[in-house]
């Protein structure tokens, strides 16, 4: 996508009020969200509450899930308050933690009496509160992005967010913790991203239904910051899972009320509103939610014998399909009671649970086998061998076999099926609204970008336009694809090396360490003439827009439901490094804005619509800064394409580049914090540069463990074409050089096709 740069029709003026340290933004401008006909069509579809679960945890990279996610948060929160109840003129943070407290005491006593630990009853409860203990802290996924660095209270809550994910040891954080507590108590459960999960947590709507707000949240938090910090304090300060699994709090009482009384203190009347209202909201989900689950209990315990019976029959009879051949109970045959409902046969009625059971228990598969253990053919098709071995689980085993001797015992009860209708009423509540959801600030329009600034503008606030990330696909797949031609011709890079080689854990860390040495530290020397200090800023602003958006190409990577592998971690622990580790004195973001200031450069937050009309930096670099935004919007898709380019841009931070940088600002007396931090932080040592590249190898092992050798062979490819852009948009002088004809470098098997000038030259620049 080409775009006519350097026009005037964008520069009226400086009118904009310049961005000023410390960011205190309580929450961005009201904006509408803008979608694609063809998003609006895909979202269309209903979906019942685990699909709408599972969606909105599994693709973070659609427009479609991000709609979905905005009429969810409408269902819950919407815009008019129609959910709203009380008066939030006092919004103070005593009157919300007296609230929150109130509502501790209150769920304390309802879950102390949900079982002793280890019985069957708090198993139940664990299992179904499952996904919510699971989800705790998912809100802040996505809350340190572009669009919202270097704010105060996402710094505030970028620390909490660090916390929870055990300072990126995933053996530390909260959801390893969570799911240990949940083991100690019996319950095993796949992974949260797992397509079985739900059904292994047995989880009912009311459950997902409450998970799906928390996920929406976390997809579109910069919007709704006032909402995060409400539920984020609420939700913690609670401790419904610290109740129910009996273990410390996730995070100090002190330091979640610390961090509401600062937001307080920013956020103006109509923040404090929706602030209150979140948290209103958060105290009724986790009251319904224990309410439920305590009701849940009630109805367990109170069925009799024959329920639980009916209870197990009902979640297995759909699945037994035409495999018991020619056994009948009654006057019918198994294969025709347990026959689901087909697209013929919509109006069949359901299995009959109570008569099938009074025919079961008369029929000739529960009378005494002889065998003197109380056997019967029904218990003993249920033994290794049997033709229903392994179909149920020791639970419903257990309980067959006490139904099966008390039927031949003589017992006959009457046979009083109690459905299972808990929480129903609640769901269907929920599901209304959420049908009904039909936000008003959402637009239906094709992204048409007329330039660089306003792209950048748009991929900055992806939030809010989400039908641009198709056109950030496109973009960011041509880069990688037209950056092959480096694997020919890297060798001549001046900072870089990108020509081609076969991947060994031995291979990348020679070629690394090569180019640390023989490209970024040999060739330093200090410079013997300093430029005059404008042709000093005018270098520095080419660089200015990235060190704006420092550290995003990481940004959405980890998050929950894509984080279990062991590079996951590894990268979320540089992101943190590159935001400060929540303190904003060390953020980079930070260091650039103070690194603006002195040398009296003037600028509107790069989130403003303003910054589209700023004249301080120019329009050549907007091409390399845009890269590492498209790409960095699907971390899903371009996983291995980050990684690479993550070991180039960290290795980039080091040696004769930054040292002369420092030189020449301190010459002019401008701060070199920024310099000095990357000079330090990005070491080959043990510093992030290190760091990339032993993520790289410790990815490439997992695949080779999982999927194979011949897995790795293509993962490496997509990681080295990602280490080769940024050597595409770093070493111009020698794209130059290969589209004029004088071609350096190495020669390959199969060299990829060579793009054109116009395509070097659109891409660059």
């Amino acid at each position: 996508m080409a775009f006519a740069q350097n026009t005037d029709a964008h520069r009226p003026g400086r009118a904009f009020v310049p961005f000023v340290l410390p960011d205190t933004i309580a929450s961005l401008p009201r904006r509408p969200f803008e979608f694609s006909p063809a998003a609006r069509d895909e979202a269309a579809a209903s979906l019942e509450p685990g699909a709408l679960f599972q969606r909105l945890l599994r693709d973070q990279e659609s427009e479609a899930s991000l709609l979905l996610a905005r009429r969810v948060l409408e269902a819950f929160l919407p815009t008019d308050g129609h959910h709203e109840n009380g008066s939030y003129e006092d919004t103070d943070a005593e009157t919300i933690a007296t609230q929150v407290a109130e509502a501790r005491a209150e769920l304390a006593g309802t879950t102390g009496s949900l079982g002793a630990p280890g019985s069957e009853p708090r198993r139940t409860v664990l299992r179904q509160r499952a996904p919510l203990t699971l989800l705790g802290g998912c809100w802040l996924d996505n809350v340190s992005q572009p669009a919202t660095q270097p704010s105060v209270i996402v710094n505030r809550l970028f620390a909490h967010h660090l916390t929870l994910r055990g300072d990126g040891n995933t053996k530390r954080g909260l959801a390893h913790l969570r799911r240990r507590a949940l083991e100690n108590e019996g319950v095993y459960l796949p992974s949260i991203a797992a397509v079985d999960f739900l059904d292994k947590a047995r989880a009912r709507p009311l459950t997902a239904l409450h998970g799906c707000f928390y996920l929406a949240l976390s997809r579109l938090p910069a919007n709704f910051l006032p909402e995060v910090v409400g539920v984020h304090y609420a939700f913690h300060a609670l401790g419904t899972d610290d109740l129910l699994t009996d273990t410390p709090p996730a995070l100090p009482v002190a330091e979640l009320r610390d961090t509401l009384d600062t937001y307080l203190d920013m956020a103006g009347p109509d923040e404090r509103r929706r602030l209150h209202a979140a948290v209103r909201l958060t105290l009724e989900l986790e009251r319904e939610h224990v309410t439920t689950l305590a009701e849940f209990v009630s109805w367990r315990a109170g069925l009799t014998l024959e329920s639980k019976v009916a209870e197990i029959i009902s979640r297995h009879a759909p699945l037994a399909g035409s495999q018991h051949g020619g056994v009948r109970v009654g006057d019918s045959l198994l294969s025709d009671l347990f026959r689901s409902p087909g697209p013929s046969q919509g109006g069949t009625p359901a299995l009959d649970l109570a008569a099938f059971l009074a025919d079961l228990r008369e029929s000739r598969h529960l009378r005494a086998s002889g065998s003197g253990e109380g056997g019967c053919r029904f218990t003993d098709a249920m033994k290794f061998g049997g033709p229903m071995f392994g179909i149920f689980d020791e639970r419903e085993a257990a309980t067959l076999r006490a139904w099966a001797a008390s039927v031949q015992l003589g017992e006959r009860p009457r046979i009083e099926i109690s459905p299972d209708t808990v929480g129903e009423e609640q769901a269907a509540r929920w599901s209304a609204a959420l049908a009904r959801s039909a936000p008003t600030d959402v637009v239906v329009a094709e992204a048409e970008p007329r330039d660089h600034r306003e792209l950048f503008h748009r991929l900055v606030n992806i939030e809010n336009f989400p039908n641009t990330l198709p056109l950030a696909a496109e973009r960011a797949e041509r880069c990688f694809e037209d950056a092959e031609i480096l694997f020919v011709h890297g060798a001549g890079g001046r900072y870089t090396d990108a020509t081609w080689f076969d991947y060994s854990p031995q291979a990348l860390y020679e070629r690394a360490e090569c180019v640390y040495w023989e490209k970024l530290i040999q060739p330093y020397q200090p410079l013997q003439e300093i430029p005059d200090r404008d042709e000093v800023l005018f270098r520095q602003t080419t660089y200015y827009l990235t060190y704006l958006i420092d550290g995003a190409w990481l940004h959405r990577l980890g998050h929950l439901g894509h984080d279990e592998r062991e590079s996951d971690g590894m990268l979320f622990s540089i992101y943190a490094d590159e935001m400060g580790n929540g303190d904003l004195r060390k953020n980079h973001i930070t260091l650039t804005h103070r690194v603006l200031a002195s040398a009296g450069i003037e600028l509107p937050h790069i989130r403003d619509e303003a910054f589209m009309e700023q004249d301080e930096l120019p329009d050549d670099l907007y091409g390399f800064a845009i890269q590492q935004l498209c790409m960095c919007l699907f971390p899903d898709r371009f996983y291995n394409e980050i990684l690479g380019y993550n070991l180039a841009i960290e290795m980039f931070g080091s040696g004769e580049m930054r040292l002369h940088e420092i030189q020449k600002l301190r010459h002019h007396g401008i701060d070199t914090c920024y310099e000095q931090a990357h000079l330090t932080i990005d070491n080959f040592s043990a510093g992030h540069a290190k760091q990339a590249a032993d993520i790289i190898v410790s990815h490439l092992d997992h695949v080779r463990r999982t999927l194979g050798d011949a897995a790795v062979a293509a993962e490496w490819h997509r990681v080295w074409r990602g280490y080769a852009s940024f050597a595409y948009f770093l070493e111009q002088p020698m794209l130059e050089k290969i589209t004029s004809g004088a071609e350096p470098g190495a020669t390959s098997p199969s060299p990829p096709a060579e793009p054109t000038t116009d395509a070097v030259t659109e891409l660059v620049i």
